[in-house]
């Protein structure tokens, strides 16, 4: 099982967002692509940016994810 759940991811990555504005996730694809996307750059040499002896890749992306230490960037951006 994944935690924290996708729900609480969506809470994260959305906590920067104002009132009454669109949310810059509204799926649990656009975690599951995000997460997918960081652990491939993990995969090929990119330095985590959490502690991560012993984890496997998309682990340390999903924790990267939740510490906001990577950002989920709109259409727009």
């Amino acid at each position: 099982m994944l935690h924290p759940s996708y729900t609480d991811l969506m809470a994260v990555v959305n906590s920067e967002v104002e009132p009454g504005e669109e949310p810059v996730v509204a799926s649990r694809y656009s975690i599951v692509m995000a997460t997918a996307k960081r652990a491939r750059q993990i995969i090929a040499g990119d330095a985590p940016l959490v502690y991560s002896k012993g984890k496997k890749p998309l682990s340390v992306a999903v924790e990267e994810l939740n510490e906001s230490k990577i950002k989920i960037l709109g259409d727009e951006d």
